[in-house]
């Protein structure tokens, strides 16, 4: 299969060995970025020189306790200087001006200014999300006294290149899956999130780790997670892809969330594909009905309201909390919602998240799960997922091969057609038409794994609300074309 993945994919596979090189591990640095400084320095058999590749990220990956050192270089002795970080970029409507942060550093918009020669330049790569990483050189524009009003000193944006290595053809990646079995797809996927496929036991084990990927490529896919500590779960959700969010612990408040009137700003469910609430249980919110009330409406339609602000959002919501052994395995009699915070002890606001992860079915991290091998590029795997959210043509698919009983609950069929439409993407984004996956395969690896998804929601509202007693899902079967 690797001689497959190499020849196929090119310059988008990379050599990553986790297992055996720590360099990565120490510098903090998330996966997409991980795997463009592999992809620089490493020859075609995947060997890199460890000191050159060193040298460099002393040179140009700075610690926030180096950015002082950096602001004097820049402001005092006007120097240039270049560094691989992460900026967002800010546009004043009042002023018509754009500056930059660097929050990897601290350094805030108020002390920055892109220049507009410089803008027309790189707008185009800056304004494609809240947060981008790339090359930058920064220098010093002195502040003058001369005109009215007087300019004051700001660090300036003198270049940018986006470290992207690729380019995304969604027709090509969905043609390259017709040379790969479901086995080997499944194995590609692991890989392109950092982990090795060998080091799993079944086949079972492989799916229940790529279902976390379910919010990754489709839009306002609601989930939630529990499962022992150690899976894995803060590392996927928030290391591995540049599209998403990860909050752990703390608090957290509508305004932060959804939008912030005393600053006019959108919030996290408008920037982000997908926002995880990690270790949940130890999350607390500014004010439980309020942000109850405002989780209701915008995962049943989309929609909030703040204040006289009304927007509308496409991430999905995903719920990750740590679950005892004693609760594994007995959702059907265990009220394992007790987990979360008390904002989500209420049957009417968990019915609307569409499906469940069982992640005690994922082994617990160890040194055989980690990559040692010739893989996806991190960064451009994550891409292909964040473009597949558009494409609607998976979800005709669904409707076409999914019948759907008489008297069926509208959001379990929402749910099961929307998860079912996530696994389309993932695992068969050849498929075009309905007629070009076999019934059996949909079943299998798309409808009945949205199906006992959905279930466990359905289960778990019986044991926290009586009026959802003996509720079930309705039998959705695959539909003879």
């Amino acid at each position: 299969m690797v001689d497959k993945l190499r020849d196929y994919f090119d310059d988008m596979a990379v050599y990553k060995d986790l297992k055996n090189n720590n360099i990565f591990s120490s510098l903090g640095l998330p996966s997409f970025t991980r795997d463009w400084l592999l992809k620089r320095f490493e020859d075609e058999e995947g060997n890199f020189d460890i000191d050159e590749l060193s040298d460099f990220v002393r040179r140009f990956i700075p610690r926030r306790n180096d950015w002082n050192a950096i602001k004097s270089r820049i402001v005092k002795d006007h120097e240039r200087v270049k560094m691989l970080t992460k900026l967002s970029i800010e546009v004043d409507v009042r002023q018509g001006e754009v500056s930059f942060a660097l929050p990897d550093l601290g350094l805030s918009a108020k002390e920055t200014i892109i220049e507009d020669s410089v803008w027309q330049d790189v707008k185009d790569e800056l304004v494609s999300g809240q947060e981008v990483w790339g090359m930058i050189e920064l220098g010093y524009r002195d502040p003058d006294d001369s005109v009215r009003p007087r300019l004051p000193g700001k660090i300036r944006l003198l270049r940018f290149q986006n470290f992207c290595p690729y380019t995304i053809n969604l027709d090509f990646y969905k043609d390259v899956r017709d040379r790969f079995t479901i086995g080997e797809w499944l194995d590609v996927q692991l890989g392109a999130i950092d982990y090795n496929a060998a080091g799993y036991r079944t086949e079972e084990e492989k799916l229940t780790m790529l279902t976390r990927l379910l919010p990754f490529v489709e839009k306002r896919l609601n989930l939630i997670e529990l499962a022992p500590k150690g899976t894995g779960k803060s590392y996927l959700f928030g290391r591995v892809s540049r599209y998403g969010w990860l909050s752990s612990g703390g608090i957290m408040s509508r305004a932060k969330l959804f939008y912030d009137i005393s600053r006019g700003t959108e919030g996290l469910m408008s920037t982000y594909d997908f926002v995880t609430l990690d270790e949940v249980q130890s999350i607390s919110f500014t004010d439980v009905d309020e942000m109850r009330a405002a989780l209701k409406g915008y995962l049943e339609s989309g929609e909030y309201t703040v204040g006289n602000h009304k927007g509308i959002a496409w991430a999905g919501m995903v719920l990750c909390g740590n679950i005892s052994k004693t609760v594994m395995d007995n959702d059907a009699t265990t009220d394992m919602f007790t987990e979360l915070p008390s904002a989500f002890h209420e049957s009417a606001l968990l019915e609307r998240f569409h499906g469940f992860i069982k992640g005690w079915h994922i082994p617990r991290m160890n040194d055989d799960l980690k990559i040692n091998g010739w893989a996806l590029n991190s960064e451009y795997f994550c891409s292909i997922l964040h473009e597949l959210r558009d494409d609607s043509s998976y979800r005709a698919i669904v409707d076409r091969l999914i019948e759907v009983p008489d008297g069926a609950d509208t959001r379990d069929t929402e749910a099961v057609k929307r998860i079912a439409t996530a696994y389309l993407k993932l695992l068969f984004p050849n498929v075009r038409h309905a007629d070009e996956i076999k019934p059996h395969e949909f079943n299998l690896y798309c409808l009945r794994r949205a199906c006992i998804m959905r279930s466990i929601i359905v289960n778990q509202m019986a044991l926290m609300d009586k009026e959802y007693a003996g509720k079930e899902v309705p039998r959705f079967t695959v539909r003879s074309l």
